[in-house]
């Protein structure tokens, strides 16, 4: 019998989830979207401790273009979990609609929402150009994130105060996948969160510089923040093991249709014959932080990443294209109420 949540050793680090509102094959936007909310609900009733959304543009396969709409939906569906952005690709918008966004929330659903936010387009080059924005606007991510600060804690910022939003101090995340999010998180003293569910090469030198250039930041009580590492890795478990492999296995050959399609419509046939060739071992770089196998096996292999990582919380990211599989992963993986 499947080992249930409420008899499971608590984690050794708080477990969230990474909800890409994935659009599986054959599924409509809005079934996808059912699907995350009844994921939503469940995790509401254990321990998992936020679901976070992210911002993706121009994407076939994934249903979270807009993270703020997600969070407002699924919060009306819930009643404890936290839930936010995994993140707003601020570069995207400007930091005044994201506080208004964001602080209607807060006002709304009071502690219990966050702000993830990273500095890449969410998307292709064509993202920039309908949403009105160029490229260069995430040079200027840094003081967009100071400004966003600022609407928070009640500050006129360009003769404008953010109602709703001053005042709620939304706590805000800095997501990454490079060294740079690392030193902005360090030196402005926020939470920090590494997108190694997908991007995994500079873990380990960004956990070190994130710990090591960590400078505290002022709260409003008088005390000072300190550093939180939240480190993301991809999860697929089932009761068959083999299934659950096949079920990354089956990721794999999806993600290289992805990436390297180059405008034509690769076949599945074409796509595995990669998986042993340079597009392959990408691909494989790029899912290194995977956690597959039974519920068991999966928990033990969380656990032992957790502890070479010096993580404070998983965010765990399902990605079983099999529905049966991806809510069991979520079910399977729950820590205690």
């Amino acid at each position: 019998m499947p080992e249930s949540a409420a008899n499971r050793a608590t984690p050794r680090v708080p477990f969230s989830l990474l909800d890409l509102a994935q659009i599986g094959s054959g599924e409509t936007v809005a079934e996808a979207l059912n699907h995350s909310r009844e994921m939503a609900r469940f995790a509401d009733t254990t321990g998992y401790q936020r679901i976070w959304y992210a911002e993706h543009h121009n994407m076939s396969m994934i249903g979270s273009a807009a993270p703020a709409v997600l969070v407002a939906h699924m919060a009306a569906h819930t009643s404890r979990i936290r839930l936010g952005s995994g993140g707003v690709m601020l570069p995207n918008h400007s930091p005044l609609a994201i506080a208004e966004q964001y602080g209607t929330l807060a006002e709304l659903y009071p502690n219990r929402i966050d702000l993830g936010l990273g500095r890449a387009p969410g998307g292709d080059p064509a993202t920039f150009t309908a949403l009105r924005r160029t490229p260069a606007a995430s040079e200027h991510f840094p003081g967009d994130v100071v400004e966003l600060q600022k609407y928070f804690a009640g500050a006129t910022v360009h003769g404008v105060r953010a109602v709703p939003g001053a005042g709620t101090r939304v706590p805000l995340y800095i997501l990454g996948s490079s060294l740079f999010g690392a030193q902005l998180a360090a030196a402005l003293g926020l939470p920090y969160a590494f997108a190694s569910h997908f991007a995994p090469a500079a873990l380990e030198q960004a956990i070190s510089l994130y710990r090591r250039d960590f400078r505290p930041a002022e709260l409003p009580d008088g005390g000072q923040t300190e550093p939180h590492l939240m480190v993301a890795a991809t999860v697929i478990a089932d009761d068959d093991a083999d299934r659950a492999h096949q079920q990354l296995r089956d990721a794999k050959i999806r993600r290289i249709k992805f990436l390297f399609n180059r405008g034509r419509n690769m076949t599945t046939a074409e796509a595995e014959a990669q998986l042993d060739g340079p597009q392959g071992m990408h691909v494989n770089e790029m899912l290194r932080c995977a956690a597959v196998g039974t519920g068991e096996q999966v928990l033990a292999q969380l656990d032992d990443f957790a502890l070479q990582t010096g993580a404070d919380e998983l965010i765990l990211a399902p990605l079983a294209s099999d529905r049966e599989v991806w809510h069991g992963t979520v079910e399977k993986l729950a820590p205690p109420a």
